[in-house]
């Protein structure tokens, strides 16, 4: 059995290999080819605290697999969260670093389908990136116009470096990209390093409506507990990628009522964590009435060619990247698997120190 770190899968995995896998892997899990539980988040509440804020510990675990792989993978994450106070006084929850060193923990188990045995384990942190840009990207792919030339990116965190990195991969021609984030000077930041990395204009937006005032494109990828913009001001043929949504426990979103009532196809990872976690800031514009439940489809549909997506330049659509799901590890995670095997990167221990001669 085969243990990487993050580092050594970021050595290995590319931004094509991440998304080919994927790929794959929603259209097999569409066509009953694969197999997916819904994530769950356990909440448990703490006596103390960190700098006056609300702590509670959250364990989190997806898990699933898709037939080509002959994989199953278990993802599950032990973690503190805390609170941050935001400059607009915005309060989201944030993880803390509680483990030795300032650390986090979550692991990836893969599991062989045909002999049973544990074969890697891999830290979660580089694949839990990429495997969320990598699917906001396969919705950009679907559904935005190919000829974008404004496009506006809310957040300027790790996982808003990653859709930049997708958007740039998927549309290369984007002539102007305006970054927004109420935490400025990380956001100044943010522009100045990947302007040099990717070459490409991209602006400090002073509001939350400059980015969206003409935008083509519209990507958020934060943290938030409100609407990130003003869905009124969005223009149409404009194309808007979510990661953010309740757990059911913990209440976020990033997109307005607004946004989801003017939309002309919404799109989601999954279905089953609509109901799962009262994803309300989906499920409402069901609940108003504007659309229907079979109205909401999943992304799987498109890439297997049941759905068309766009249906015309002018539609508005919406990506809802509404959830982690265990299918993507497995997916990604055989990729990386193949690649460390190939290159020779890992460590190796003994597989049947984690076998047993009696059943479970």
């Amino acid at each position: 059995m085969i243990i990487l770190s993050n580092e050594e899968v970021e050595q290995l995995l590319t931004h094509e290999d991440c998304m080919e896998s994927l790929e794959v892997a929603y259209k097999e899990l569409f066509l009953g080819l694969g197999a997916n539980r819904p994530r769950t988040h356990t909440y448990f509440p703490l006596q103390n605290s960190v700098s006056g804020q609300k702590l509670h510990y959250r364990f989190k675990s997806q898990e699933g697999g898709n037939l080509s792989n002959h994989i199953w993978a278990l993802r599950i994450s032990s973690e503190l969260m805390g609170e941050q106070t935001l400059p607009n006084g915005v309060i989201n929850k944030k993880l803390i670093p509680a483990a030795s060193g300032n650390k986090y923990c979550g692991l990836i188990y893969l599991y062989s389908t045909e002999n049973i045995e544990p074969i890697a384990i891999i830290q979660d942190s580089y694949i839990q990136r990429m495997r969320c840009s990598a699917t906001s990207a396969l919705g950009i792919k679907y559904l935005a116009n190919p000829n974008i030339e404004v496009a506006g990116l809310f957040g300027c965190g790790w996982q808003a470096a990653s859709h930049l990195e997708f958007l740039i991969k998927l549309r290369p021609n984007v002539k102007e990209i305006r970054v927004f984030s109420p935490i400025t000077h990380e956001c100044d930041d943010f522009v100045e390093k990947y302007k040099r990395i990717l070459n490409k204009n991209i602006l400090v937006a002073k509001s939350p409506n400059e980015v969206v005032f003409d935008s083509d494109l519209i990507i958020c990828a934060t943290n938030s507990s409100i609407p990130c913009f003003d869905g009124r001001l969005v223009k149409k043929g404009t194309h808007i990628s979510t990661i953010t949504h309740p757990d059911g426990v913990i209440y976020k979103r990033e997109i307005d009522d607004a946004t989801y009532d003017k939309a002309n196809k919404i799109v989601v990872l999954s279905k089953d964590q609509l109901s799962l976690d009262k994803q309300i800031d989906i499920l409402g514009v069901v609940n108003r009435g504007l659309k229907k439940d079979d109205d909401i489809i999943e992304l799987g549909e498109l890439i297997s060619g049941k759905n068309s997506g766009r249906e015309s330049s002018e539609d508005i659509t919406i990506f809802a990247n509404n959830t982690g799901m265990g299918i993507q590890f497995a997916a990604v995670g055989s990729a990386v698997l193949k690649l460390a095997k190939k290159k020779g990167v890992g460590r190796e221990v003994p597989t049947d120190w984690f076998l047993e001669s009696t059943p479970s």
